[in-house]
């Protein structure tokens, strides 16, 4: 059966979804095309009409997760426009964000894996992580944009570095204490 353009795109559109929640659970090479497929709800022989490669799904699984995490950034600025930087901090490094393996940070999730990847990838995670960077820079915005763009820098490292060791760590109260204490961190770099 012959199967529509519509419905082709549709199909794409649902493939690159799943993958990037799988991709963000398993890694990218903790997960077969077979078994993605399936999760789409799909053959395995749709996937080469849709994609060069599997690599070629991983840079558009990758850029639809990191559009996801901005997206959730921008929903966390609205609820608190008066304190957006507070409402990220709140959500990031939270307990609920440490547990969402399918649904959290990419940058978190996948870091170490796109880090050995293809160019294409890594441009991906690059045009993410620039874009967290912008809007961090936005919240704590001075006089000078290269201490903006530092603190930026370092706001993102050590938030990302805290939901990594929480994620590593069997301890709840050590996953716990290591986010508690990255928040006070990143409170008092902005402010200083």
């Amino acid at each position: 059966m012959r199967v529509s353009r519509v419905q082709a795109a549709e199909n794409r559109q649902t493939v690159i979804n799943v993958a990037s929640r799988l991709f963000r659970e398993r890694g990218f090479d903790g997960i077969g095309l077979k078994d993605l497929m399936e999760g789409a709800g799909l053959t395995q022989g749709a996937f080469y009409k849709q994609f060069a490669s599997k690599e070629d799904l991983a840079v558009e699984a990758s850029r639809r997760a990191l559009e996801s995490a901005s997206g959730r950034w921008s929903e966390a600025t609205a609820r608190n426009p008066d304190d957006p930087l507070g409402e990220v901090i709140g959500f990031y490094l939270s307990a609920d964000h440490r547990e969402e393996r399918m649904d959290g940070c990419p940058i978190v999730a996948l870091g170490s894996d796109a880090a050995r990847q293809g160019p294409d990838v890594k441009a991906a995670f690059e045009a993410g992580i620039k874009a967290h960077l912008e809007v961090l820079g936005r919240f704590i915005a001075e006089n000078s944009d290269e201490a903006s763009r530092g603190k930026a820098m370092a706001i993102l490292a050590t938030m990302i570095g805290a939901v990594t060791l929480s994620r590593v760590v069997n301890d709840p109260d050590l996953a716990r204490a290591l986010l508690d204490a990255a928040a006070a961190q990143v409170r008092a770099t902005a402010a200083a």
